[in-house]
């Protein structure tokens, strides 16, 4: 298993392109593979024929172990098999083919779990298991050594499979587990069970922990985006003759947002693993929330507090054009001090972002509402922008919220000023 970054320790194979069997040449795609945070092809460095896969679709392998064999046909490959796990439901390679069929001859009767047996089981077989409430020790292996795979669960559950010796149904037992699976489940053709992927695992686990642990309050604010409006369609008019990148809204808001960081350190910081501090920052590393058809992913602009508002706009795209392809490198998606979401852009007016852990702080960006304010006696329309500021009340309070959500106001209210 390839290491995908500097931190990923495992990856979860999504879907084998190839199969025992198959001719390999260099260069083939072998298999689809993900970390938590983008998605990959593995390409075989080696030539011959694939002769046994050790982890299937689904399976979450630690990197650098191996996850198939190939070489000459019949040869033995017990020696690169992963010393302490377990094969994954694959077609048998030609050796082993021969030795299945000597080892069927005999046919010894196959029977369920003793009560202290180690029981075999493969990740789908478990958890169709666990979502049907069976008991695995019930079920009778027909898996390679013994192991138990998802049609044994499916014979179990459909009162194939009982609690007595060898998987033999009680008397009683087959008409309370056909009646159990009548009764608890609709018909299969009624629903669809679409497993998480790894990155929308690590989004799951992430948010449920930030709101857990995290005593969170938002503010919600608006500020006059007349200025921002008028350099964007300048921008927009005579950029491409002056060698301009396409400067967007938000790319000025991550520009002011890392001026602004600079005069409050609390809120450009890391909670401490203990809790009993906060780890402030000397540059602002910006953390960008961006959709991408795997999940939510959220690249970091480095040192963006030194870098022109042209840069910052060329980075975000790049990074945002990395995260879609689901080819980032996960390195990049990681060591942000402080976090934008913009979900403007899709008419949300106001909304509550979770803080990215370890960090103390999150910007949401909202949608454009047409307000108005009085000049002299006459009210005057104008496009305002709404702001929604996060905060970790462990470390900031109401009033500094206010302060900062101000000066940020401040700088996008003149943000021509500010670039000066």
């Amino acid at each position: 298993m390839p290491k995908a970054g500097i931190t990923v320790e495992e990856c979860m194979i999504t879907k084998w392109e190839k199969k025992v069997g198959d001719s390999v040449k260099l260069g083939d795609v072998l298999f689809s593979y993900e970390t938590d945070k983008a998605a990959f092809e593995c390409e075989s460095t080696a030539e011959g024929e694939l002769l046994e896969i050790f982890y299937g679709d689904g399976d979450e392998v630690p990197v650098l172990i191996n996850v198939c064999a190939i070489g000459k046909k019949g040869e033995d490959v017990s020696s690169l098999r992963p010393g302490n796990s377990v094969s994954a439901e694959s077609e048998p390679s030609p050796a082993k083919a021969e030795e299945v069929k000597e080892a069927e001859k005999p046919a010894p009767e196959v029977t369920a779990a003793a009560p202290g047996d180690i029981i075999k089981i493969s990740p789908r077989a478990k958890n169709l298991a666990e979502k049907r409430n069976a008991d695995i020790k019930a079920a009778v292996p027909t898996g390679p050594s013994g192991r138990i795979i998802e049609r044994d669960i499916i014979a179990l559950l459909n009162g194939e499979g009982g609690s007595g010796i060898g998987g033999r149904i009680l008397v009683g037992e087959e008409k309370a587990a056909k009646a159990d699976i009548s009764a608890a489940a609709p018909a299969e053709d009624e629903f669809e069970d679409v497993p998480f992927t790894k990155i929308r695992q690590v989004i799951a686990k992430s948010m449920s922990a930030s709101l857990s642990e995290i005593p969170q309050l938002t503010h919600h604010h608006s500020f006059d985006a007349t200025n921002i409006l008028e350099l964007r369609k300048c921008v927009k008019a005579s950029g491409e003759k002056m060698g301009l990148p396409n400067i967007t809204l938000n790319d000025m808001i991550l520009y002011a947002v890392s001026r602004t960081l600079l005069k409050f350190p609390d809120f450009n910081a890391n909670v401490l693993p203990d809790g009993k501090g906060v780890r402030r920052f000397k540059h602002v590393h910006l953390g960008v929330a961006m959709d991408t058809p795997r999940g939510l992913m959220v690249p970091t602009i480095f040192n963006a507090d030194t870098k022109s508002l042209s840069e910052i706009a060329e980075e975000s795209k790049a990074l945002g054009k990395a995260a879609k392809a689901g080819n980032i490198n996960p390195d990049l998606l990681q060591g942000a001090t402080f976090t934008v979401s913009n979900l403007g852009n899709l008419g949300v007016e106001m909304f509550t972002p979770v803080i990215n852990a370890p960090q103390t702080c999150i910007l949401g960006v909202c949608s454009l509402i047409t307000r108005f304010k009085m000049v002299g006696e006459t009210a005057k329309p104008y496009q305002a922008m709404g702001l929604s500021v996060t905060y970790d009340h462990r470390v900031i309070d109401g009033a500094p919220e206010a302060r900062f959500a101000a000066e940020l106001i401040f700088n996008l209210e003149n943000f021509t000023a500010l670039l000066v």
